[in-house]
């Protein structure tokens, strides 16, 4: 099979996106790949890196707070169709596959036009604009939460869940010691990522010593950005890094997960069975974090704690009050795996070859 992808802007779209390319490579191992991206976000770093064949596209989001700005990005996404254009006629797709992120716009619309099946897939509970735009130019729409099939055209929309969920899987879980952990004691991992994380992480420098007397062990993940505001913290039963390569791994052997609500992350968790404390972000588009935390809670498969109550012993008394009910914790595991996807990858990869072959529309 001959593919294009596109995904752009943020790790949330973009990994996703590898995924499924993994899983096309292992289905058709002469498969070819070329990936579209924007000419100056991570994805035009990571995915060269990757040896992957790579086309950049100047294009830009809509600024709804600059009305005139919209101008040069309109023009900047005819110029784009037009390139795409050129791209298809030389490279022959059978399918395009947008996977979140304005740079798919031009990507999934010209492919459309010229008659390409065209895949688009959804990570968060709330469609991004992109994404809604392209509802209509999309042969079969993919999404990660089942709230989101409302939001789509019926019919063509299917819930998949999301492909990261399958590469968390299949990560061997870490020895503890490597983090200075002890096998014998319960783990809270707390991480917050790089978006707006500031807040939090200064809020824990100032209240990890209420979690000195536990007899729980805590991870922070930092991010390297405020790694330093926590050089001054010691205590037993801490440990404070400013990254983990290939997270799962850790998740793992973790007991309860304090986190923000990333469509990825909330993915590994729900594969994982993992409970967890949900902190959305408050500095994302649409508020979509929290509508993401809200589909976990509304099933009882996480807890929510928003950032603005974020005060006080709130999570010295939120951690303790699940991390020491074991029928809790068990509780919200078994619910997360009940309505989790575990072959996210395979769903999408089998949909696509149907809607390519002509089986299913």
């Amino acid at each position: 099979m001959r593919v294009i992808i596109s995904a752009g802007g943020t790790g949330g779209h973009i990994y996703p996106a590898l995924a499924i390319m993994n899983k096309i490579k292992e289905a058709e191992p002469n498969s070819e790949f070329l990936y579209i991206g924007t000419h100056n976000r991570m994805e035009k770093d990571i995915i060269p890196a990757m040896g992957i064949n790579y086309k950049a596209l100047e294009v830009y989001g809509f600024n709804r707070h600059n009305f005139w700005s919209n101008f040069k990005t309109l023009k900047c996404f005819n110029r784009a169709t037009k390139e795409c254009k050129k791209i298809y006629t030389e490279f022959k797709p059978d399918v395009v596959i947008g996977v979140g992120g304005y740079v798919t716009g031009p990507v999934i619309y010209e492919a459309h036009k010229m008659g390409i099946k065209t895949f688009i897939h959804e990570q968060n509970s709330v469609p991004g604009m992109s994404n809604k735009f392209l509802s209509r130019y999309a042969d079969m729409i993919f999404v990660s939460f089942t709230s989101s099939l409302q939001s789509f055209p019926k019919g063509k929309t299917v819930y998949t869940g999301n492909p990261c969920s399958e590469e968390a899987i299949k990560m061997e879980p870490c020895d503890k010691k490597e983090f200075g952990l002890d096998d014998h004691k319960k783990l809270v991992l707390v991480v917050m990522g790089s978006l707006g994380a500031a807040k939090v992480n200064d809020y824990l420098v100032e209240h990890l010593k209420d979690f000195s007397d536990k007899k729980y062990e805590l991870l922070v993940v930092t991010g390297e950005q405020d790694f330093n505001k926590f050089k001054d913290v010691k205590y037993p039963n801490i440990k404070i890094v400013p990254y983990i390569d290939k997270l799962p791994r850790v998740m793992k052997k973790t007991d309860l997960f304090v986190s923000r609500a990333g469509a990825s992350t909330l993915s590994e968790i729900e594969v994982l069975g993992i409970p967890s404390i949900l902190i959305p972000s408050p500095y994302v588009p649409n508020n979509h974090q929290y509508k993401n935390a809200i589909d976990l809670v509304k099933d009882d498969e996480a807890v929510l704690l928003e950032e603005k109550n974020l005060n006080g012993d709130a999570l010295v008394k939120a951690v303790d009050s699940l991390i020491n009910d074991n029928d809790r914790l068990k509780e919200i595991s078994n619910n997360l795996m009940k309505t989790s996807v575990h072959n996210s990858s395979d769903i999408i990869y089998d949909l696509i070859k149907k809607v390519q072959n002509g089986t299913k529309r």
